[in-house]
């Protein structure tokens, strides 16, 4: 059996959201709030590499957003140089529990204008 792969674009999402926003921003921030939640939920889950286990601590959500409050926490999602010059690539983690959550969002933006 093969795989099926479904491409979502930003601009697909984009304009869900903003239908639903205008039709009820009550439901619109529900969408939001559940998926923002379920984003926490797989970094805290194996979503982030551990080392010290103080990144994965450091996640947490910010109104609509979710992220991690270290301050070398950009250094290991895009990567950084070393002191001799060379590069340390980045684990992009975070874009990974995000592209995973695309499509349950996009779901739930639909299943939420389908109601109304």
């Amino acid at each position: 059996m093969g795989l099926v792969k479904i491409e979502l674009n930003k601009v697909d999402i984009d304009r869900l959201a903003r239908a639903l926003q205008s039709m009820n921003e009550v439901r619109f921030n529900a969408v939001v709030k559940k998926n923002v939640t379920e984003l926490l939920n797989a970094a805290r889950n194996g979503g982030t590499p551990i080392d010290t286990g103080e990144l994965r601590k450091s996640s947490g959500t910010y109104g609509d957003e979710m992220g991690y409050s270290v301050d070398y926490a950009p250094h290991v999602e895009y990567g950084h140089r070393t002191i001799d010059g060379g590069w340390v690539s980045g684990q992009r983690f975070l874009k990974a529990n995000v592209d995973s959550q695309a499509f349950i969002y996009y779901q739930d933006l639909k299943n939420a204008i389908k109601k109304g």
